[in-house]
């Protein structure tokens, strides 16, 4: 971490992944399951998952934009349907839920085409009673990470940990239903994810199904 810490950035995802893959590995897990936030938290979590030795797979959860502003999260959903939304900026902006409805349903139905098109025809990791280790390669607002743990809580993960190389003060306080949140940088002046990686070039779908198919085989 030394030199990390001199450089003040990480090279780029798959240096940030065996990082934190180094440090979780100094924990005793319970037969864990590392599952990379699609998609820029994939190559993270394959470093992670290739450090713990243990299976990697995806969890597609999709941001839902606030109406002309899709980039601005008012919440996140995945393809099974479990949600949460910002009500502090929902009533910011005088929108309810049922406002955003349709986008709502949308983005459902993605987060399901997309876990298709990774995964296949391949059966989810059996995580009941097992650790989960949700990993992205930073949390800015925490939103799409407390879904993920949500989901996980439906499935009796045994305990669900949330980790990411880098994370705002602000959103690791938000992730109060995970176990834990374990970031390796939690700088009080964060803008951005992509501030803290030299490279931060957008991670393709091809590039998703290549990291789950290496590290099956």
């Amino acid at each position: 971490m030394g030199r990390l810490l001199r450089l003040g950035r990480f090279t780029d995802r798959d240096e940030a992944g065996h990082l934190l893959g180094e440090s979780l590995g100094e924990r005793d897990w319970a037969e864990p399951v590392v599952l990379g936030l699609a998609r820029g938290g994939v190559p993270v979590a394959a470093g992670v998952a290739d450090e713990l030795r243990a299976p990697l797979d995806v969890l597609v959860v999709r941001k839902i934009g606030a109406p002309g502003q899709p980039e601005f999260g008012l919440g996140a959903v995945t393809a099974d349907g479990v949600y949460l939304y910002d009500n502090a900026s929902l009533t910011a902006l005088g929108l309810s839920q049922q406002d955003l409805r349709s986008t709502h349903e949308r983005e459902r139905q993605e987060a399901g085409r997309r876990m298709l098109a990774y995964r296949g025809e391949d059966s989810p990791p059996a995580v009941r009673g097992r650790d989960v280790l949700v990993i992205d390669d930073g949390l800015a607002t925490g939103v799409t990470a407390a879904v993920a743990v949500r989901s996980l809580r439906a499935a009796e993960a045994a305990r669900v940990v949330v980790a990411a190389p880098v994370g705002a003060p602000s959103a690791i306080a938000r992730l109060t239903e995970a176990d834990e949140v374990h970031c390796l940088l939690e700088p009080d002046r964060f803008r951005a994810v992509g501030e803290w990686y030299r490279d931060f070039a957008q991670v393709s779908d091809e590039e998703v199904r290549k990291y789950l198919t290496r590290t099956r085989a």
